[in-house]
């Protein structure tokens, strides 16, 4: 896949996300070892990156992952009949369906950049050493982010490291353990390159915390459950990162929760993030576009929950019946130049819900009871029972997840897969529609097309 313009494309777009860096690279600057010839160039092919990222609206990092999965999972539905979403939701996915396609193409296409990246930085001799280290970590990181989620979407698929597109092209699906390695090895190399402190003191370039984060996570997926705890321990004993006793400035620009964040690109009349946009109803008396399940979701937070009462907005129809919407982030439309709120991509929280996990895995009841009780007494809630066994612990690990981290990044889709539990939970939701091979998404019939040595999924053949 030759997608030197897609790159340019994605550099360009750094002229509407000028936090990132401060000096954009020329508009006719190919992907080529010029644009690695200076820091302030170099800086902008990679944080080039994260912009293209969030710059389109309905999009792989905002929208789709989070809200397709929690449609595809028991959080979310769409208010009306689109044929778009309900396959999501009625698990009637095809080859051809639109979302998986478009999310495979853009991955594959943040993939070529990063690879891009790596490549010139790899040969370039003009850069500031810690400079230069900074941004390898960060493409290294950035690289891992997106194989993570092609795999617990895609399962095996190809691992394109190079910019040769006539390699790419013809690439098999690699087996899920060797994805998985390549994330793992990639990260470590992202912890050893980058450095403590963000780079431009906004947590919107991911730093060395960033890359133990989502290394811890891949830990928990791979069941490596000392390497989960110690990881997800070195973020959390790191001052930086505070487990925010105000829900409602969690998701807020820079909050002290936060690992990483994307910056809003399209902000066009006083837009935040598209998720702010899309979940929050324009008036008072405005239906809402995403609804919670009622039963499956908001029926499952304890009494006196906070985040019940913070993290999601309800309406009333006129006949009386009252629906639910995700509120974790408040603004629609705020103040023109006032950004207020940036799409949260990793927090704190999550790395306690690992470790909880991770050390109850291993036996450690009390240590993993511990933090979920932190995260507990944040939502106002009572400390669980002293008296519960492993797997009771176990499942209220389930239960901490599906109500702090629900509509973020696909957690509770990929929960149930990882911990084989979505025949048991899905499956009498989904009635007939329901197989054992929905929980990944079909390889795309376009990709097929264009690659002789693709395979399908089963389930989708």
């Amino acid at each position: 896949m030759k997608r030197i313009h897609i790159f340019l494309a994605g550099l360009m777009m750094l002229s509407a996300c000028n936090k990132y860096v401060e000096t954009p690279l020329p508009k006719n600057e190919l992907v080529s070892g010029l644009v690695f010839t200076d820091d302030k160039t170099a800086t902008a092919a990679v944080t080039g990156l994260y912009s293209d990222m969030n710059a389109l609206n309905y999009q792989f990092a905002n929208v789709l992952v989070s809200y397709l999965s929690a449609m595809q999972a028991d959080e979310m539905y769409y208010y009306t009949g689109y044929a778009d979403y309900d396959v999501f939701r009625e698990n009637r996915l095809l080859p051809s369906s639109t979302f998986p396609q478009r999310m495979f193409a853009a991955v594959y296409a943040y993939i070529y950049q990063t690879n891009a990246c790596i490549e010139g930085l790899s040969a370039a001799t003009g850069l500031t050493a810690s400079v230069k280290n900074q941004l390898l970590g960060e493409a290294y990181f950035t690289r891992s982010f997106l194989y993570f989620y092609l795999v617990n979407m895609y399962g095996d698929v190809p691992m394109i490291t190079s910019t040769d597109y006539k390699v790419n092209g013809v690439k098999p699906r690699a087996p899920r353990a060797e994805i998985y390695n390549m994330i793992i090895a990639n990260l470590k190399q992202a912890v050893d390159l980058m450095g403590n402190d963000y780079p431009t003191g906004l947590r919107l370039r991911p730093n060395k915390a960033a890359a133990n984060a989502l290394l811890a996570r891949t830990y928990l997926y791979n069941q490596q459950w000392a390497l989960a705890e110690s990881t997800a321990s070195l973020v959390i004993n790191d001052s930086r990162y505070v487990l925010l006793k105000d829900l409602n400035t969690v998701f807020l620009a820079n909050s002290q929760e936060a690992i990483w964040q994307l910056q809003p690109v399209n902000v066009t009349g006083g837009r935040n993030t598209w998720e702010g946009f899309t979940s929050t109803p324009g008036t008072p008396t405005a239906s809402a576009l995403f609804r919670l399940d009622t039963i499956q979701l908001i029926r499952k937070f304890e009494p006196n929950d906070l985040r019940l009462a913070n993290w999601t907005g309800f309406r009333k129809t006129t006949a009386g019946a009252t629906y639910y919407f995700p509120y974790k982030y408040k603004v629609r439309l705020g103040t023109i130049g006032a950004i207020t709120e940036y799409s949260m991509v990793m927090r704190v929280a999550e790395q306690y819900l690992i470790r909880a996990e991770a050390r109850i895995q291993q036996g450690k009841l009390s240590d993993g009871r511990d933090d979920l009780d932190a995260i507990r007494e944040r939502a106002g809630l009572p400390d669980l029972s002293t008296s519960l066994t492993q797997p009771a612990l176990l499942l209220a690990v389930e239960q901490e997840r599906k109500v702090e981290l629900f509509a973020e990044w696909g957690h509770r889709w990929f929960d149930l897969k990882r911990n084989k539990r979505s025949d048991a939970v899905l499956g009498p939701l989904k009635g007939a529609n329901w197989q054992s091979t929905d929980t990944l998404y079909p390889i795309p019939s376009d990709a097929i097309r264009t690659n002789v040595n693709l395979t399908q999924n089963e389930g989708y053949k």
